[in-house]
């Protein structure tokens, strides 16, 4: 064929593709579209040296996968047991996995190396959870375990944040000063679980980890301990713990700066007095019934005369006998105590040298605070019936909203009854109280090894509906 037939061949192929692709009813010409997300991790295709090898001597493991792999927060999810003195460094290169280990061996003694989720596929980052390998310096991998849960001692739930650690030394000091033989994290449901242990005698702890040194150094940190060393066997039981960490209530006090005025210049030059500042409780401009009138102050008060604070009812402003005002402890709340009459206006005069703050501010000129109490029928009653309650422990009955108890009441029976209460969903515990102070409190390690109170949560809520009569059955 020559030069122009070629051309003319060329032609007519052209014409064709162009008329089927303009034909109507011609299907469009889409690229080839992409398979399903991989959503499965890396699978290990070996070891070397093999998991549960025995005699282990070596300082290098390599672990090929079946694709390319990428590691992420190899130091956080990283656990060795027993703990060595320095970490192993973890390398990753294309498809393989290198740890190397910095410390010497111990004989005759079973290692475990889990990497959490640090080990991912490099493309999609599908973690291979909780991937452990096993060795031992010796004949025989040890088989033993140990497990359990770990609870919040003050409202019965789990941290999942926690790990649990083993001592070999029983001294109070060994879980301050020392690094634990074992380590293990919780799962999602608070709960753990030691692998390949020896026989022998152990110290279980549960603690807060954040600065990752493994140990308990401060009383503010969330630390457990169990009653009694703990020898594994075939048949070691497992374990609970409560783990508890003591409140800091300091209270911070604003102090004048010395030679400052309570005065300041606006933006036209005018010199201004400011004021003392405050703000209440009230909602909307009502009171709740059942709870206490307060005024929050901006700053602590260094000067208060409540005999120059006074109550009044009703447009008539007549007076209100047998109430009362009291400081709280931080000096930047004022309460007042009155048995309030419903759907009632009331008014507080506040005389404007009635109090003075710690920068030394006044009220400008006398002010005065008015509201209207809620109606009874606003409030429903309630009433629950406890099935399977203990006396003997002291129970308090805990109402929760939002993880945040409003109302703590002593049982003397193993019921509740009250004519008026605030509607609302409400989350129930109880509070077995030791002591009979009617509050929780934490426990005591050193010297004293007392366990925090406990706190168990009620499975069942209750919802309280206005104008109602709201009556439970709980079986605890």
């Amino acid at each position: 064929m020559n030069y122009k037939g070629v051309i003319s061949l060329f032609a007519i192929v052209l014409i064709v593709v162009i008329s089927l692709g303009t034909a109507p009813g011609c299907a469009n010409i889409v690229p080839p579209q992409g398979g399903p997300r991989d959503s499965l991790p890396p699978v290990l295709l070996k070891a070397t040296p093999g998991d549960s090898t025995r005699n282990f001597t070596g300082n290098k493991i390599t672990f090929t996968f079946d694709e390319f792999v990428d590691l992420q927060n190899v130091q956080e999810n990283l656990m060795v047991s027993p703990s060595p003195g320095n970490s192993p460094i973890v390398e990753s290169k294309l498809n393989t996995v290198t740890v190397r280990l910095r410390d010497s061996l111990e004989a005759n003694t079973t290692y475990s190396i889990n990497f959490g989720t640090a080990i991912k596929d490099f493309n999609e980052g599908n973690p291979l959870k909780d991937f452990t390998y096993t060795f031992s310096t010796g004949r025989y991998i040890d088989s033993l375990e140990l497990g359990g849960n770990v609870l919040l001692a003050e409202n019965g739930r789990v941290d999942t944040t926690l790990i649990v650690i083993l001592h070999t030394k029983g001294n109070d000091s060994a879980v301050a000063k020392d690094r634990p033989r074992y380590v293990v994290k919780l799962d999602n449901k608070g709960s753990f679980k030691f692998k390949n242990l020896p026989p022998g005698t152990f110290y279980l702890y549960a603690l807060k980890d954040d600065g990752g040194t493994r140990r308990y150094l401060n009383p503010a940190q969330l630390f457990a301990f169990a009653d009694k060393p703990v020898i594994t066997s075939d048949s070691t039981a497992p374990v609970t713990l409560y783990a508890y960490a003591k409140r800091e209530n300091a209270v911070s006090f604003s102090l004048p700066v010395a030679g400052s005025t309570d005065k300041k210049a606006n933006r036209t030059g005018v010199t201004t007095v400011e004021r003392l500042k405050f703000q209440t409780n009230v909602v909307s401009g009502q009171q709740d019934l059942l709870d206490s009138f307060y005024i929050t102050f901006e700053k602590p008060l260094r000067m208060v005369d409540t005999s120059k604070i006074r109550l009044y009812t009703d447009s008539t402003f007549k007076p209100v006998s047998n109430y009362s005002f009291r400081k709280d402890s931080t000096n930047r709340k004022l309460l007042l105590t009155n048995t309030w009459a419903e759907n009632t206006t009331y008014h507080i005069i506040l005389d404007k040298d009635f109090a003075e703050d710690t920068a030394g501010k006044r009220l400008l000129k006398t002010d005065t605070v008015s509201f209207k109490t809620k109606k009874l029928a606003d409030y429903g009653s309630l009433k629950l019936k406890f099935i399977g309650m203990d006396m003997a422990k002291n129970p308090v009955l805990l109402f929760v909203v939002q993880d945040r108890i409003i109302r703590s009441v002593p049982l003397t029976t193993a019921a509740f009854s009250q004519a008026v209460f605030t509607p609302g969903d409400y989350e129930l515990r109880i509070l077995y109280d030791e002591n009979k102070n009617g509050i929780w409190d934490p426990g005591e390690f050193f010297g004293k090894h007392k366990q925090p109170e406990l706190v168990k949560p009620v499975d069942r809520k209750v919802t309280v509906k206005p104008n109602w009569e709201n009556e439970f059955d709980i079986q605890l």
